[in-house]
């Protein structure tokens, strides 16, 4: 078996690069839109964007954000090395960014009543981290 491939034949998992300044912003209390001002690339402060306008019921503002967060975690994710498909593990904490940007986006989908983009993003996110779908319900 090539080093490139898991016990299923499948791609490797994608691990993301760790950038952990974003996230220690955001842990210290900093508020998501200065983090994604300083970090526009960060996956993780535009899914927190979006979480915040859910949560205050700006549905659309919130699919902004998280489609916004979905493209910044796809262009990461192709730079290291995925190929469109293949594990994209939830345990490796750099790639939560992206997963929690790809749930939220389908969330918001779900609830504008764009059904097919919430299917496709919701079997995305099972396929690319189980844990995630699981963890973010």
């Amino acid at each position: 078996m090539s080093i490139h491939e898991n016990l299923l034949g499948g791609p490797p998992p994608t691990h993301l690069p760790d950038d952990p300044g974003p996230r220690e912003l955001l842990a210290s209390g900093t508020t998501p839109s200065d983090v994604a001002a300083q970090h526009p690339t960060s996956s993780l402060a535009w899914a927190r964007l979006a979480d915040e306008a859910y949560e205050r019921g700006s549905v659309v503002e919130s699919y902004a954000y998280a489609r916004t967060g979905y493209h910044r975690g796809l262009d990461a994710l192709r730079r290291n090395g995925w190929k469109g498909h293949g594990p994209v593990p939830w345990e490796h904490e750099p790639n939560r960014g992206f997963l929690r940007a790809l749930h939220a986006l389908a969330r918001a989908a779900r609830t504008i009543g764009e059904q097919e983009e919430y299917e496709r993003c919701s079997q995305f996110l099972k396929d690319s981290s189980p844990t995630a779908a699981q963890v973010l319900g």
